[in-house]
């Protein structure tokens, strides 16, 4: 998947391309890729997401994506473009650690069983008969389990770099070595027991990483498997034939049958139905579409054939968009990780300098290449940063995946950094406070062919208040009346033509008030006052927003009258008439006096103020602009999901605080303790694994906390 993104005045557009990466293992990952990418020339910028495991490379036109792929290759690390794995799978990973780590899980147990006769003082030709058995286990078991680790060293290794596995793998092959050494020559120790153990926890960690990481694509997944599969595409002679998704292009004509969903976005030149539009905007009532209203990806056709324009497909559909919400502000990174990144980035020529620096210090010492080396094995053990590089992304992960759950679509992990520090709201009306559905309260004032004559004049207008009316007398099961000369005015109305009697709905002629209409029949007139509801737990999401330490108020760019109804309603302060620049302008306010301020609004004047604020929520019916602007969408009528959203991050950073003290406890108590000599292979394997698995489970608790 490409995309055009402008640089620098006087130079040719970038390209943007996405690529998965199913090898990112680990915070040194990410900062091996961006690095090595950034410094090829024609390449601009590469930024990975490490919950995707996509890689978004700017770089200019003449650099094809074959060529891309091979400069990730080059680092180490293979590499796909998007289209062909939007979900980053590894085709059969996940099947083939789990058989991993079965063999691991059996080869373990059973050594250790042997074990326990050496630790409790078997010797001579019965400990050497079982160190002899436990090598016939631990061998094919460390080959086979230890290849996930071996492949992704050895391509690391073939190009010149190093990675997150390359001591890993190290350390079990000289632990191993040093055992069949120490079998050979009737040793009194071996360490099968502790590489198995080793290569078991590891491959655990790599399970739940996984198995987290597939619950925060389930989203993206389930988003892009609404679309349907193909359409029945029309030829101009009227007959139809089947066509897969990616075949269609825009300005061909699908028939969409009853119960079928739409596989690409359109306009509906020929028919009428209800549809199923939870998909979009989190509403079971199915809602009608007539000629000329559109008809989106992913949404459900359930009463009537139509015939759609396809106005856009496979990645510029709306469905795309929003799997694409989920994914594209990750590549801007937060604060933590990038602490952890950094300390990442020198972990490989660390590590291996430590262990270097180890043995020969004990050599000098008169320890013997023997202990020396084990020391050194140990070293390379214990000090791999795993808990280290999952700390972060661990807890953002799963706290976004609990958000999903509750119709939030966070696009950004250091969004929940940043909904952490929120200390203020600013709340647009229109569309955010309101459900931006205006309803008109005194239908009864119109009789039944004053209705009739309402609905099909609002039917034919796709102006927010024709539409509020018509849904309404849809709603009543009236039928449309039969006009002639159906017209629309800009800024005036509908005007028709009613046997020999002019008809027209359209802006009062004695009413300021926009949320009002006017339907004249002959010389009859009756005004339609209309009302746009305020979302149903509005006053409750405020009250615990308030509650959270987070006071709010409104600015909107509407009218003082409409503005001060929801205002008064909900008990909060507000700015009225307010211009794009004014919110900013109150926002930068609010920021210089000390707030981290938390925007949240819908519409395409909302878009700086989204961009200027800390941090940025929208509703799930927010314009292009808005939704592209903001930090998260939430899809329910209820705005609950703002005051959620702030509670999971506080408590996602806690967390975070959390694994970091344990990740960095870990070092500094185990790192001397290795140094030292007081930490055999075994104990290291056990500790770094635990280390691992404690900093994911912590994450795990995550889970519920958007309950």
């Amino acid at each position: 998947m490409n995309a055009i993104a402008p640089i620098s005045a006087g130079q040719p557009q970038a390209i943007v391309s996405r690529f998965v990466v199913p090898a990112i293992r680990c915070a040194g990952c990410i900062s091996k890729i961006e690095n090595g990418l950034s410094s090829k020339p024609g390449i601009l910028s590469a930024r990975v997401n490490f919950s995707t495991k996509q890689v978004a490379v700017s770089h200019l036109p003449e650099i094809r994506d074959d060529q891309l792929t091979r400069e990730i290759e080059t680092l180490g690390f293979e590499a796909q473009i998007l289209a062909d794995n939007p979900l980053a799978e590894e085709k059969g990973s996940t099947d083939r650690l789990i058989r991993a780590l079965a063999v691991a899980g059996f080869g373990m147990m059973n050594i250790m069983l042997l074990s326990v006769s050496v630790w409790s003082g078997a010797a001579g030709v019965t400990r050497d008969l079982f160190h002899w058995l436990s090598a016939l286990i631990a061998i094919p078991v460390i080959a086979y389990a230890g290849r996930p680790f071996f492949a992704s060293a050895a391509m690391a290794l073939r190009y010149g770099r190093t990675n997150m596995d390359v001591p890993i793998s190290i350390g079990i092959l000289l632990a191993t070595g040093l055992s069949l050494y120490e079998t050979a020559t009737g040793g009194a120790h071996a360490y099968f027991d502790g590489a198995v153990m080793l290569l078991f926890f590891l491959l655990a960690g790599r399970v739940l990483d996984g198995m987290m990481r597939d619950r925060a694509r389930e989203g993206i997944g389930a988003l892009l498997k609404q679309a349907a599969p193909g359409a029945m595409v029309v030829e101009n002679d009227g007959n139809t034939r089947w066509v897969a998704s990616r075949d269609l292009v825009p300005e061909m004509q699908m028939m969409v049958a009853a119960g079928e969903s739409l596989a690409a976005d359109g306009v509906i030149i020929s028919g009428s139905s209800s549809f199923d539009c939870s998909l979009m905007t989190g509403e079971s009532e199915p809602q009608p579409r007539s000629k000329g209203d559109m008809a989106l990806a992913g949404t459900l056709n359930l009463s009537s054939p139509v015939i759609v324009r396809i106005t856009a497909t496979g990645e510029d559909t709306s469905v795309s968009d929003i799997a694409r919400l989920m994914d594209d502000a990750g590549q801007r990174r937060s604060f933590y990780v990038r602490v952890a990144d950094r300390a990442a980035r020198f972990y490989a020529p660390a590590v291996h300098s430590l262990a270097l620096l180890a043995f020969v210090f004990w050599m000098f010492a008169g320890a013997g290449w023997h202990q020396s080396l084990l020391i050194a094995v140990a070293v390379l053990i214990i000090t791999c940063p795993c808990a280290l590089g999952l700390a972060v992304p661990a807890a953002q992960v799963v706290a976004s995946g609990a958000l999903l759950r509750k119709g939030v679509m966070v696009k950004d992990g250091s969004a929940l950094e940043r909904l952490a520090e929120a200390d203020y709201v600013l709340f647009d009306k229109t569309g955010t406070l309101t459900l931006g559905h205006p309803i008109p309260v005194n239908l009864d004032a119109l009789s039944l062919t004053q209705k009739q004559i309402t609905l099909a004049l609002a039917q034919a207008s796709r102006h927010p208040v024709s539409k509020g009316i018509r849904s309404a007398l849809l709603a009543l099961d009236i039928e449309p009346a039969a006009l002639e000369e159906i017209r629309e005015v800009p800024g005036e109305g509908m005007s028709a033509t009613w046997g020999d009697v002019n008809v027209t709905l359209g802006k009062p002629e004695k009413s300021a008030d926009h949320l009002s209409s006017q339907l004249t029949v002959g010389t009859e007139m009756v005004v339609l006052q209309l009302q746009d509801e305020i979302r149903p737990d509005a006053a409750e999401a405020i009250a615990r927003l308030q509650a959270l330490g987070l006071p709010a108020s409104i600015i909107s760019g509407d009218n003082m009258r409409s503005v001060s109804l929801v205002s008064r309603a909900l008990g909060v302060s507000a700015q009225a008439s307010a211009s794009p620049q004014d919110k900013v302008e109150a926002i930068t306010r609010l920021s210089d006096s000390g707030h981290n301020v938390l925007m949240v609004g819908d519409g395409l004047n909302d878009g700086p103020a989204l961009a200027a604020a800390h941090v940025s929520i929208a509703p799930g019916s927010a314009s292009d602009v808005g939704q592209q602007a903001a930090d998260a969408v939430f899809t329910s009528a209820s705005l609950m999901p703002v005051a959620l959203s702030i509670q999971v991050a506080r408590r996602t950073m806690q967390i975070v605080h959390q694994n970091f003290a344990l990740a960095i406890g870990y070092n500094i108590c185990a790192v001397p303790l290795a140094l030292t000599g007081m930490v055999t292979p075994l104990i290291a394997a056990i500790a770094m694994s635990l280390s691992s698995l404690i900093v994911v489970g912590n994450a795990l608790r995550l889970n519920g906390a958007a309950n």
